[in-house]
């Protein structure tokens, strides 16, 4: 069995990363569609500049819920909300809008590789709430995976 304390350092350490990964995606994918994306977004078509912009919008979408689950997270370590509330419908993962890879695949390179970074760290995250609620955790949100890692060594 781990140990409690690395336990504690592991998910915290896990939830940090997580955390810093999506407001450096959010970050980026601001950046990217705010300012040169726009250059891009004016060489093409018109169809393409709208599949542009509904792909931004899923971007932004999707980052929000991922830092809105990790910061459910982060306030159950902190103690600022409980197990069980972190497991209500409204405060789990979001739903990730889909994006066909065939209109992916005719955008900018640079949006492409945001599209699918922001897909990546989303399935991701849904993994792990998944995971959640396979078996209830013993003293943490990502309880449930120290069970398994137990298990598994």
């Amino acid at each position: 069995m781990l140990c409690a304390a690395f336990r504690s350092q592991f998910q915290s350490r896990l939830i940090d990363s997580l955390y810093a990964e999506a407001m450096l995606l959010a970050e980026s994918a601001r950046g990217y569609f705010d300012e040169a994306g726009r250059d891009e977004r004016g060489t093409l078509d018109p169809i393409a500049r709208v599949a542009f912009s509904c792909e931004s919008l899923k971007v932004t979408t999707r980052l929000m819920h991922v830092i809105a689950w990790v910061l459910t997270q982060r306030a159950v370590e902190a103690g600022e909300i409980s197990w069980s509330q972190a497991r209500e419908p409204v405060r789990r993962l979001g739903a990730s809008p889909e994006s066909e890879e065939a209109v992916v695949a005719s955008l900018p390179t640079r949006a492409r590789m945001l599209i699918h970074a922001s897909l990546d760290l989303h399935r991701r995250l849904d993994r792990l709430d998944q995971m959640a609620d396979e078996e209830p955790p013993s003293t943490s949100p990502v309880g449930a995976l120290h069970a398994r890692l137990d298990r598994a060594f």
